[in-house]
């Protein structure tokens, strides 16, 4: 299987104006919650909307090529080639959430094409940090990694898609050795840093199938503990989820007669009229 990173990353970067203190508001959460809302295709003959919102609790995994350390992980992992503002976290390929970011792209990616990698559907996250009384929303589009985003012969339109539209937004931190930094080996790297109960999960019977129905497949079962890190029927379910951030809003109400709301736009290289431009990022205070 190939390792060689091939996508288009940004030479340069600066980090995030909103990063910093965003991941040390996380990082005083006893579990990393938040709560994503993705787009489902409405199925309703006379539906008066295209898309009706869904919306989960998840764990935030880290952001994207900053693999959170583990002392627990065996896998092998990358060097810190990249750093990102690109938020994760990771599910099951037969979960609706899966299917949902494919069929509300800009692509309408079918049932089929989500069983791999792509998406690009448009997705909002939003945490509640109460030690510090913030609300922070993070707008913008998901992208979905699979077992086929490294491997032989061509590449699927999907794969393309991330590496393309994910890599733009990966700084490199460590000019030379980006061809040693491998997308599949991040994607065992967050496989491994998940408990071998969570990993069982991707064995249990398929999500959301009704208990009474038999199951046929004698290796789905519910409670299942994986300690191989290769184990072919969980890692065909297995999926990492990037979310590409384009708008982060800040709300803070540790004083509620003075609250405080920022919004952060990322512009590229170019700037709005309004607004400070901070790197690749437009900061404007707003009312709250």
């Amino acid at each position: 299987m190939s390792t060689v990173m091939t996508h288009s990353s940004s030479s340069t970067g600066t980090i995030a104006p909103w990063k910093p203190l965003f991941l040390d508001h996380i990082s005083k959460l006893p579990s990393p919650e938040f709560v994503l809302t993705s787009l489902q295709p409405s199925t309703e003959k006379d539906a008066h909307v295209p898309f009706l919102p869904r919306l989960r609790y998840l764990i935030y995994r880290g952001m994207w090529a900053e693999l959170p350390e583990n002392k627990h992980n065996g896998a092998p992992k990358n060097a810190r080639v990249y750093e990102s503002e690109l938020p994760t976290f990771t599910t099951d390929v037969r979960m609706e959430k899966v299917p949902q970011i494919f069929a509300s792209s800009a692509g309408h990616g079918s049932l089929e094409q989500s069983q791999g990698s792509g998406g690009g559907g448009p997705v909002e996250a939003v945490w509640w940090v109460k030690d510090v009384m913030t609300q922070w929303r993070i707008r913008g589009e998901a992208f979905v990694i699979g077992q086929d985003i490294e491997g032989d012969g061509e590449e699927s339109s999907g794969v393309r898609t991330v590496k393309s539209e994910v890599g733009k937004r990966m700084h490199v931190i460590r000019e030379g050795a980006e061809k040693e930094w491998s997308w599949s080996r991040e994607l065992t790297g967050h496989f491994g840093n998940l408990s071998p109960v969570m990993r069982g999960s991707f064995k249990n019977p398929p999500p959301g199938t009704p208990v009474s129905v038999p199951q046929p497949d004698p290796s789905l079962a519910i409670g299942q503990q994986v300690t191989d890190l290769e184990d072919p029927v969980a890692r065909r379910n297995f999926r990492v989820v990037i979310i590409r951030p384009e708008v982060v809003e800040q709300l803070d109400l540790t004083e509620p007669d003075k609250a405080r709301r920022w919004r952060f736009t990322f512009v590229g290289e170019t700037a709005g009229e309004t607004g400070e431009t901070v790197g690749e990022w437009k900061t404007e205070e707003l009312w709250p």
